[in-house]
């Protein structure tokens, strides 16, 4: 059993679903395909991003803060899932969006203003702008008498994915299923490098496959690798290198970059709707159940070992994503999506 010494407030009382795709194993003719739904949580549509909040949570109250600072765009899951936990557990919450403050992004955040989160509007600007915005603020507020807590810190909030990645071999274990390989988005690093390292500590048995949605592959790996090594002193376990783990980055299916559309993205979530009722969203789900649907049918993974994808949620933003679609007329379905299937 992995023990983590840091303080954590718990939100997750029951493991995640580890589902299998039996429809979509009939479709493609691929026995061992599996979802792990970390979009089934309790609370605001669930995501990844609770797993994180725990420890986040668990780190702002043994500082005795009073409020959550966090930053993200206007549709961002930690925004909203870090609102949610802050209503649920009595602290204020102020959300730095790097968007322009017009009724498009106000739109986009409702979610946020609906769990009573202060919305700060920065306009267009970079993350470190962002970043450096809200780290201002938290010196006035703190001058004010407040005692804000910065709700992001990389090392801290990959704890909950150090876990997750015992949770699930808890659950093939208890199932006895031989699930071998396993996917995630490939972005900014946390619950990446988290089940990277809880993968480790049980002794690597899944394969790690990340697909990026956002960086080329050297960024990826370096940011990837920057919150692993930082785990490694945090926690003071002794893990392998990085470079010798064997993860697998995936760059065929990033397209033309951070929530660009591609035409396999689409096909995925057409492809899961229609076999099985469940949503993916465009920017980082999708991508990644497009290169795990492909190399799982496809020959690149031998055909007895399961695979299963963390399904890490963001549902809110499919909502506003109608204009990606490209196989869905304002009419109705296109008959051509229906070629979406594999």
């Amino acid at each position: 059993m992995i023990h983590l010494n840091d303080p954590r407030h718990r939100l997750l009382e029951t493991a995640t679903p580890l589902q299998r795709l039996n429809r979509l194993e009939a479709r493609t003719g691929r026995a061992g395909l599996y979802l792990k739904r970390d979009d089934q949580m309790d609370m605001a549509l669930g995501g990844n991003k609770l797993r994180s909040l725990e420890f986040w949570l668990g780190a702002a109250f043994a500082e005795g803060a009073d409020m959550l600072l966090v930053a993200g765009g206007a549709m961002s899951n930690l925004c909203r899932l870090t609102a949610a936990v802050a209503a649920m557990v009595g602290l204020d919450c102020v959300v730095f969006h790097n968007a322009p403050a017009d009724a498009a992004s106000r739109d986009r955040a409702f979610l946020n203003r609906l769990f009573g989160a202060e919305l700060r509007f920065l306009g267009p600007v970079g993350e470190d702008e962002r970043g450096a915005a809200m780290r201002r603020a938290a010196q006035e507020l703190k001058a004010a008498g407040r005692r804000p807590y910065l709700v992001g810190d990389a090392v801290v909030g990959a704890l909950g994915y150090v876990l997750a990645a015992e949770e699930l071999w808890n659950q093939t274990h208890a199932a006895g299923l031989a699930l071998r390989h396993v996917f995630l988005a490939g972005s900014m690093g946390p619950t990446e490098a988290g089940f990277i390292f809880g993968n480790a500590l049980l002794g690597n048995p899944f394969a790690v496959h990340l697909v990026s949605v956002e960086y080329e592959e050297a960024e990826l790996v370096a940011r990837t690798q920057l919150i692993y090594d930082g785990l490694a002193r945090h926690t003071g376990f002794a893990v392998p290198a990085f470079a010798t783990l064997g993860v697998t980055c995936h760059m065929d299916w990033l397209g033309a970059g951070y929530g660009e559309p591609t035409a396999e993205a689409e096909r995925a979530i057409l492809t899961l709707a229609r076999t099985e009722g469940i949503l993916l969203e465009h920017t980082y789900t999708a991508k990644t159940f497009a290169a795990f649907l492909a190399l799982s049918t496809q020959g690149a993974l031998p055909a007895g070992e399961a695979a299963a994808m963390i399904h890490t949620g963001g549902l809110a933003a499919l909502f506003s994503q109608f204009d990606l679609f490209r196989s869905l007329g304002p009419g109705g379905q296109d008959p051509a999506s229906c070629a979406a299937f594999p």
